[in-house]
This record gives structure tokens, sequence and C-alpha cells, in this order.
């Protein structure tokens, strides 16, 4: 008799409590993710600015960076890239316009002279274009503009408090 009890206790399967503990939190633990996949997994893969330009050689690079980070005399405030990324929010509020399959964003690095660069940056999407052209002195990072769009890029960035 004794055996009998022993053989029914070792026949009995085992209640795994890891699993009862999984089937009791398992709508907590599926909420989570799909807030996850909702809400954060988006932010991540938000298209920018910076993310829509094209790859450069290094020179260009170094010519885009002082123009990008170009932040006015007091070097303090706003920095050309913002005011770019500001100006495009203004034109397309509460649109994902990166993400736009119809969204260019085009930047053009042309060499002047040893020291001098062109950059054009012309940005096509659904709704128009704009176009922007500056100057860049690679030496005294000196930042000029060739129309009145980029003038009002950078007196937006030098008299920004």
């Amino acid at each position: 008799m004794a055996k009998d009890k022993k053989k029914k206790e070792e026949e009995k399967p085992k209640k795994n409590d890891f699993k009862s503990f999984l089937k009791k939190r398992a709508p907590i633990y599926l909420a989570l993710i799909a807030m996850l996949v909702v809400f954060v997994i988006p932010e991540y893969t938000k298209g920018t600015l910076e993310k829509s330009f094209p790859e450069f050689s290094a020179e260009e690079q170094q010519v885009i960076d002082i123009l990008m980070k170009y932040d006015g005399p007091n070097n303090d405030g706003l920095t050309v890239l913002e005011a770019l990324e500001n100006k495009i929010e203004e034109e397309y509020p509460n649109e994902k316009i990166y993400d736009h399959k119809k969204t260019v964003v085009d930047l053009v690095v042309t060499n002047v002279d040893s020291e001098e660069y062109k950059v054009n940056f012309n940005f096509k999407s659904h709704n128009g274009e704009m176009n922007y052209d500056w100057n860049v002195n690679v030496i005294s990072e000196e930042i000029s503009s060739n129309n009145p769009d980029a003038k009002y890029i950078i007196d937006l960035v030098n008299y920004y408090d």
C-alpha cells in the first residue's frame, strides 16, 4: 500500500510554477509589448533631416559640418540645421515629411576655390520645394548666403536670442 501511494504521487504531473506565473501575467506582458511597439519603436525609427542627407567625402563632410553646426557670432543658441528643421516643420506641421515617399533632400557641395565651397540645399516634397544656397569658407568658417531664403536662415541664426 505504501508503494501504491508513492507510485500515485510520482505519476501525478508536478505543477509547473513558471507556467502558472506566465499564465497569470500574460495579458500584462502583452500590453507592455504592444505599448513598446506602438509608442517607442516609431520614435527611434523616425526620420530626421540629418538622416536624409546623402553620403559625403571627408572634405565635403567637413564643409557640411561647418555649415550645419554654425550657431551665429555668439556661439550659442540656434544652429543652421535646427533653423532648417524648424522651417520645414513650419511648412509641414503634423506630417512625417521625412518618411514621405515624395520627399527628396538634395545637398550638393562644390569647390569654388581652395578655401571656399558652395553648398546647395534643396528640399523637395509633395507640396513644393525649398532652395538654399550658401558659400562656406573652411579656413575662417565664414558663411555667406547667395539667395534670400539662405540669408533668412543665416539672419535667424545670427540674431536668435
